[in-house]
Parts: structure tokens; C-alpha cells; sequence
């Protein structure tokens, strides 16, 4: 078992795969604690299928996938906030419409341009053999400003999930987190892409909070328990891919749900 991790390690697309992985699973756990807490998850299903809809369109006119879809997929953060503030349209509806029309555009680009090819089915359900140099030094310079950016708004992140009128009457300006949380998540999203793809990307949101708020009770507590969980997962879901010859980002999955169902049954006993 050592010697083939020892093996897997030499080769250059699963360092980048790990190095990638690691830092976007932390990013991807600790916002993802405020966002099952705020009932918010599935903006990362929605923001993922926008995201497939910008890569597929940047794929079929040439462009460099990630500086495209970034800004793009912010705006749509921006543009959901802002559609369920002004309650017009509630969050899950709105997700709903934005999700299914943005994987609609991404389909009916590719399949007018380059047609199905392996580089945008990459998008859609992740390949760690997709990720350039370049893609790997623009995710690892986001996932730590995504990071240090956390930790330095850590208290108002903290304040906004728990109470947004206390907040707001401690004079936080709950608005401007709330689209920080929506940006960030978008930032981590697109660059989970590439491994996980558009249809598994958001279970490293949902599942490693889910199981940390069983296994601890305080919101730091769980926030630590998240990250920590996330990357484990992560590595034990990279080795089990590349081992058994399993894609990437459903074994992630799996070993996610696994954890998930045992600490929920323990729990229970």
C-alpha cells in the first residue's frame, strides 16, 4: 500500500490534483458550514451549473476557462442574493431557474460549437487529468486569499449565520457579508470544477459540515471538524480513485457519505 502511494505521488497531475484538492476542500468546508446553517446550501449546485455554462461558452471561443467563468459565476452569486432580498423570488426557486438555465446554455454551446468533447465533459464530471500548471498556481493564489479572507472576517461571518438582525443592530453590515459568504463560494466552486465537476462540486460544500455538526457543538468547533474532515476525505477519496481506477470526484463523494452515515450511526447508538 505504501509503495503504490509512494507511486501515485510521482506523478506530476496527482500532486497538482492534491495540492489543488487540499486547498479547495478547506475553502469549501468552512463556507460551507454558514451556508447549511443559513439554508443556503444548494447555491453551490446553482452556482456550479452557471459555472459549466461560462466554461463551456469560454471552451467554444478559445478563451482561458477560469478567467472567464470566475467573474461570471460572482455575478450570478451577486444576482441571486439580490433576487431573494428583494423577495421576489425565494432562494430555492431562484436557484432552480438560474441552475437548469445555465446548464441549458452550456449544453446547447457545445453542442453548436465543439460538440461533446472530452475537455467540457471534464467540466461537467471532473478530471484531475484536466488541470495545467497554470490552473493550479491561479487555484492555489485564490484558495489562500478565499482563506486568509475567512479568518480575517471570521466574527462577522459568525455573527451574519447566527443572528442577521442582532448583526445588523450590532452595526454589522450583513449585506456586504452575505455577498462575501456568496462570492467566496463562488470562487471555490470554479475552481473545484476541474476535479469534481459541475454535478459533484457541491457535495465538498454540503457533506463535511453535515457531519461535523455531529460531531461538535459549538460554530468553531464545527468549522475546525469541517476543514479537518474535508481534506481527509479528500485524500482518502484521491487514493481510492487513482488505486481501484475509480473517477476522481464520485469517489470524493463516496467517501464523504460514508463518513457521514457512520458518524450519524454512531451518533444514534
Amino acid at each position: 500500500m505504501i509503495q503504490m502511494i509512494a507511486k501515485m505521488f510521482s506523478y506530476p497531475f496527482i500532486i497538482h490534483a492534491f495540492i489543488v484538492g487540499v486547498f479547495v476542500s478547506l475553502c469549501a468546508a468552512l463556507l460551507g458550514v454558514s451556508l447549511v446553517l443559513k439554508r443556503f446550501s444548494m447555491i453551490g449546485d446553482g452556482l456550479s451549473h452557471v459555472s459549466f455554462g461560462a466554461l463551456s461558452i469560454a471552451v467554444a471561443c478559445g478563451w482561458a476557462p477560469l478567467p472567464v467563468s470566475i467573474p461570471i459565476v460572482v455575478a450570478a452569486a451577486f444576482f441571486l442574493l439580490r433576487i431573494t432580498d428583494n423577495g421576489k423570488m425565494k432562494s430555492d426557486a431562484a436557484i432552480a431557474v438560474l441552475s437548469s438555465s445555465s446548464l441549458a446554455i452550456g449544453i446547447t454551446v457545445t453542442a453548436l460549437t465543439t460538440g461533446m468533447n472530452t475537455d467540457v465533459s471534464s467540466y461537467m464530471f471532473g478530471s484531475i487529468l484536466a488541470m495545467s500548471n497554470a490552473d493550479v498556481i491561479i487555484s492555489v493564489i485564490l484558495s489562500i486569499v478565499v482563506l486568509l479572507l475567512y479568518f480575517f472576517c471570521y466574527n462577522k461571518l459568525f455573527a451574519v449565520t447566527f443572528d442577521e438582525n442582532f448583526a445588523q443592530a450590532s452595526g454589522v453590515s450583513v449585506n456586504f457579508y452575505r455577498m462575501v459568504i456568496a462570492v467566496f463560494t463562488a470562487v471555490t466552486i470554479v475552481l473545484g470544477m476541474r476535479m469534481m465537476g459541475a454535478m459533484l462540486i457541491s457535495s465538498l460544500i454540503i457533506f463535511p459540515a453535515l457531519t461535523a455538526m455531529r460531531m461538535a457543538k459549538s460554530f468553531r468547533g464545527v468549522v475546525i471538524c469541517a476543514a479537518v474532515l474535508s481534506v481527509i476525505n479528500f485524500c482518502i477519496g484521491l487514493i481510492v480513485s487513482f488505486l481501484y481506477a475509480t473517477p476522481t470526484g464520485a469517489s470524493i463523494v463516496i467517501v464523504n457519505l460514508l463518513v457521514l452515515i457512520i458518524v450519524t450511526a454512531i451518533q444514534k447508538i
